[in-house]
């Protein structure tokens, strides 16, 4: 069973509008990759030119942020679920 990558909105364009794919890797930073060669343009909008996640994006490996985990290096498996989080920002 493939891992299942929830995408925010603003990221479907790259999706071709879908909201949930799938992808395959063993880790955070492994499934961005495979990402990016199923639906191109996505790494870009995920990680920085350091290959760091941007700092407005979080991430949630079964509902964990990965900050508080292992980051791009957290281990994923088959059946696992992602995340894509964009921060919001705003107000007063």
């Amino acid at each position: 069973m493939p891992i299942k990558v929830r995408v925010p909105t603003p990221l479907r364009r790259f999706t071709g509008g879908v909201d949930e794919v799938v992808a395959d890797g063993d880790s955070i930073k492994n499934v961005i990759e495979d990402l990016e060669r199923r639906h191109p343009g996505i790494r870009e909008r995920l990680l920085d030119d350091s290959g760091e996640l941007r700092r407005f994006v979080n991430v949630y490996l079964n509902g964990d942020d990965i900050r508080f985990l292992n980051q791009l290096n957290s281990k994923v498996k088959d059946g696992d679920d992602i995340s894509i989080v964009p921060a919001i920002a705003g107000g007063r």
